[in-house]
């Protein structure tokens, strides 16, 4: 039988937890990322700006702990977006499809009514793991 070792993945890159939680862990090929908030890492604060800046600050914190994780964007399996307004559906998917580079991973996006420090976007994901 065999044993399942997971692995805490942290980077001063991207912004630290902000509660009892890891930005990811890393188990059984996969790495299992925390949501990522736009916060600027270096100042602790929300980027200013509307849904496409957070959006794009969101997506830069969850590169930084993909690759402390030794994966990517390309690795991506599944996402969940979460927004503050539907609204900006359209605006992430520009985004995201940028940032993603063609990758298209099965991906969730819904609605919620409020998210940590108040942002309007929120992204979390699982991908593999490069050996």
């Amino acid at each position: 039988m065999s044993t399942t070792v997971n692995k805490i993945v942290h980077t001063s890159s991207a912004p630290a937890a902000i509660g009892p939680y890891s930005q990811a862990i890393a188990a059984n090929g996969f790495v299992f990322c925390s949501g990522s908030l736009p916060v600027n890492p270096a100042t602790g604060d929300v980027v200013p700006g509307g849904v496409k800046e957070q959006a794009e600050q969101v997506l830069t914190n969850m590169d930084e702990v993909l690759k402390a994780s030794n994966s990517s964007f390309s690795q991506i399996v599944k996402s969940t977006v979460f927004l503050k307004n539907m609204g900006d559906f359209a605006a992430v998917n520009e985004v995201y499809g940028k940032r993603l580079g063609g990758a298209l991973p099965a991906r969730s996006c819904v609605e919620v009514a409020r998210l940590p420090k108040d942002v309007l976007v929120e992204i979390e994901c699982i991908a593999t793991v490069s050996k």
